[in-house]
């Protein structure tokens, strides 16, 4: 009898044991899957009107005082391999975190004394982004490689990329690659050249660099080691790196265009109630659009 009570005791304590192992399995699952909210960023973004094919006619800085255009899902190839390069050369092949990374940069920074070099991935930027949380600690370190895992559970490879090029900062009040390369360059991102774009691809690393005249060579040594970097891994010919080392670096922030101020104004204020996208694409000929009022202030002088 005792033996069998014993034995009893035994299956019962097993399972109050299996049982508290599948409540603490089942409650970190549930934490872990609900970690990430449904929505990343809230920022407000700038009112954007384009042309009929896409041109930017006119732009508003955005609530919050910051050049920050609305998300774009389509991010330039450019900029793709500018970035994975120069941050995150592993991006399409780890699950957010990615070890090898970790253990290099471990290496490097114990035998250098002093951080040099950092383990995040661009998914764990993309959290820390979204958080604005620019405290560098073990705990918060944790916390978004976990959240990073999560991330790549919910949105590709390429909507990832989108997050980071929408949100990261780009100097002074410019974030996103889209607001900067207009603010910078005068054109849209797809439009840059390979100088430009591994010049902007830098900046998030260290936006205080694109200050004229402050710690220019600084800029100019960055880009020019993604540059050999790109060519270095095939993304670019001997040529094409050399003639990219010429371009020159960005300098004051550039006026967007100012056309169709009125169609702005209207969809400021029409959305407003609708609580749309802040940008909308519309059927003006924006070649047209920059010539009319040249002719018809012409026109009044006869």
């Amino acid at each position: 009898m005792h033996s069998i009570s014993s034995i009893r005791s035994k299956i019962i304590s097993f399972r109050k044991s299996t049982i508290i192992k599948i409540l603490l399995a089942a409650g970190l699952l549930t934490w872990f899957w609900f970690s990430l909210p449904n929505k990343l960023f809230h920022a407000p973004t700038s009112y954007v009107i384009e042309d009929k094919d896409g041109n930017l006619l006119n732009a508003t800085i955005a609530a919050d005082g910051q050049w920050r255009f609305p998300y774009n899902k389509n991010v330039p190839q450019k900029f793709i391999e500018c970035i994975t390069t120069f941050e995150d050369k592993r991006f399409f092949k780890h699950p957010g975190v990615d070890p090898v990374a970790i253990v290099r940069a471990i290496i490097k920074n114990i035998k250098n004394k002093t951080v040099v070099q950092g383990g995040s991935t661009i998914s764990m930027q993309v959290i820390r982004l979204s958080k604005k949380n620019n405290k560098r600690n073990t705990w918060n370190k944790i916390k978004e490689s976990i959240q990073a895992v999560r991330l790549e559970l919910s949105f590709s490879k390429k909507n990832i990329l989108a997050l980071y090029a929408g949100n990261a900062p780009f100097g002074s009040n410019i974030v996103g690659l889209d607001a900067a390369a207009w603010r910078y360059y005068g054109r849209s991102a797809e439009k840059l050249s390979w100088g430009e774009m591994a010049a902007l691809a830098v900046l998030p690393n260290a936006p205080s660099l694109v200050h004229p005249g402050k710690n220019r060579n600084v800029l100019l040594k960055k880009r020019n080691r993604l540059l050999d970097n790109l060519l270095e891994a095939g993304r670019i010919d001997s040529t094409g790196a050399a003639l990219a080392k010429l371009e020159p670096l960005p300098d004051e922030p550039l006026r967007l265009p100012q056309d169709a101020p009125h169609l702005l104004q209207r969809f400021i204020k029409d959305n407003k109630t609708w609580q749309q996208e802040t940008t909308i694409k519309t059927t003006i000929d924006g070649r047209l659009q920059k010539i009319l009022p040249v002719w018809y202030s012409n026109t009044r002088l006869f």
